[in-house]
């Protein structure tokens, strides 16, 4: 029981992504290329985020600068968000290549 909880909590420390990199991981994508983020952080969007859900990021360098980033929420929007609530991922291409 306590290694399974010590190993959780190595794997929760491995996922913390801070919002430097994750405002560097998009911003070095191509506007044209897929951005898909998995949401670590909701409070205050509770209705709109699910914790550990992938989102589909859209590109928006203005947001950007300002530690934002738009994504396409649980409403089928888009919204800005802090930059900090998500973590960047990279999909396989067997299924970034599927049809959104």
């Amino acid at each position: 029981m306590r290694r399974e909880r010590e190993r959780r909590c190595l794997e929760a420390r491995r996922v913390f992504v801070s919002p430097e990199s994750i405002y560097t991981t998009l911003m070095d994508r191509k506007e044209t290329e897929l951005q898909f983020v998995v949401c670590i952080k909701n409070e205050g969007y509770q209705a709109s985020l699910e914790l550990r859900k992938i989102y589909r990021a859209l590109p928006d360098s203005e947001a950007l600068a300002h530690r934002l980033i738009r994504v396409i929420d649980e409403s089928g929007e888009d919204y800005l968000y802090p930059t900090d609530y998500f973590a960047p991922i990279t999909l396989p291409q067997t299924i970034s290549d599927k049809p959104v």
